[in-house]
């Protein structure tokens, strides 16, 4: 199994002066750190207009600036928005392939659409249509990477004529793809388009295996029929994560991040009635978060077996991997059995401290990175050696690159005076 860090870039209110400034240092020199540490991947969202919960709008701005400090993580877009009035299907293609040119091909390319009224709104992106607009995009964004040039495309919400969409990546065909995954029918997805999912719902791991098995039994069936010349067939999720030796003081240090997490993300895309530049999300966190499910009381039960949410007095709670070594090390033993690939942590979350997402990042790749580090090559080769056919399947009922007609011609601008 894999292991990866996760970025929102959440600040919650009241905000200072440079404290936007300190947020993204911070995050970089985390990202730094877990480069020297031996993580995977560092995630970094797309999202707008989502004040406390999210100031991180221009993810190709800082990973660009996280491949410059750093030699062998992975820089993943986890997600980059493609419906096209957030980013035009051909800038996002332009500058996922220079990152990954820049990085020496360290780039994972995850898409999505969002469902935050904030950003649909915003944007003036028609709910009931965003996710026909993804499907149309993630096609097209594809044969941009390979085709040479691009043949063009004519579909129900992307219209654009041939051009050789340069630089090509550096990674060939592509970066490997993946998709925003909240929801089984989502995973079912990303199995249909040979896709990787990012499971972004706290899930468990018995409702994971389920998901897993899921997933592979469709990249294996015939409704396979990757979007992409590739099939990525991993799952990753997300966890809230701080460890500590003493786990009274990592509950002290991440409980309120992950629950924060937890209750701005419901702000957003369920139950806020949010006033933009006005609504405290933070000081309505610490009035209402038990009714919402974030209870502090449930959550912080100790000596316990960590589960994504703890139970207390019929009441749920978010938990995650906040604890000791030895019992994440135990909750993510059961996620590898599970067949997850690849866990991604959230630590900057809250107000949690810079000074204390680094102490756990250093402590958990001290005490418990490695044994999972020794099993995954196994565990890939296992994986890929049993999918390998359905790979190969579902490859061939892919449509391959497109020629353009050789008499196609861009006219110069004299002639059409």
């Amino acid at each position: 199994m894999k292991f990866g860090i996760f970025y929102e870039h959440q600040l919650p209110r009241p905000w200072s002066d440079g404290d936007e400034h300190r947020l993204l240092k911070d995050a970089l020199d985390q990202v730094q750190l877990a480069d020297r540490l031996g993580y995977d991947y560092v995630w970094e969202v797309e999202h707008h207009f989502l004040e406390e919960y999210s100031h991180s709008s221009a993810p190709e701005v800082f990973l660009a600036a996280a491949s410059q400090r750093t030699q062998r993580i992975r820089l993943g877009h986890g997600i980059t928005l493609l419906p096209g009035a957030y980013n035009h299907t051909a800038r996002v293609v332009e500058r996922i392939n220079t990152l990954d040119l820049l990085s020496d091909g360290r780039v994972d390319f995850g898409s999505g659409e969002s469902s935050s009224n904030a950003e649909l709104e915003g944007f003036g992106i028609d709910r009931t249509t965003k996710r026909e607009q993804w499907l149309d995009h993630i096609e097209a964004a594809t044969r941009m990477m390979v085709e040479e040039p691009f043949a063009g495309w004519d579909g129900p919400w992307l219209q654009m004529p041939p051009r050789n969409v340069v630089p090509k990546p550096y990674q060939r065909p592509h970066p490997p793809l993946w998709v925003a995954c909240s929801q089984r029918e989502t995973i079912h997805l990303a199995a249909q388009k040979g896709m990787g999912a990012l499971t972004f719902a706290f899930v468990e791991p018995g409702e994971a295996e389920q998901w897993v098995g899921e997933y592979h039994d469709i990249i294996a069936s015939e409704d396979c029929v990757p979007a992409g010349f590739a099939v990525n067939p991993n799952i990753a999720c997300v966890l809230p994560f701080m460890c500590h030796e003493d786990e009274e003081t990592a509950l002290e240090r991440g409980i309120d991040g992950a629950h924060f997490f937890g209750y701005s993300l419901g702000h957003f895309y369920g139950f806020g009635d949010h006033r933009p530049g006005t609504t405290d999300i933070w000081a309505e966190f610490q009035e209402n978060r038990s009714a919402f499910g974030f209870d502090r009381e449930t959550a912080s039960q100790t000596a316990v077996s960590l589960r994504a949410r703890m139970e207390g007095d019929g009441l749920l709670s978010l938990r995650g991997a906040i604890g000791t070594p030895d019992q994440i090390r135990q909750l993510l033993r059961e996620y590898e059995a599970a067949g997850i690939d690849q866990v991604i942590f959230v630590s900057q979350a809250g107000r949690n401290r810079h000074e204390h997402i680094c102490e756990s990042m250093e402590l958990f790749a001290r005490e418990v990175m490695g044994e999972f580090a020794e099993r995954d090559p196994a565990h890939v080769a296992a994986r890929d050696e049993r999918l390998a056919g359905a790979v190969a399947a579902a490859l061939a009922r892919r449509d391959g690159p497109r020629q353009v007609d050789p008499g196609y011609r861009i006219p110069p601008p004299i002639a059409q005076a």
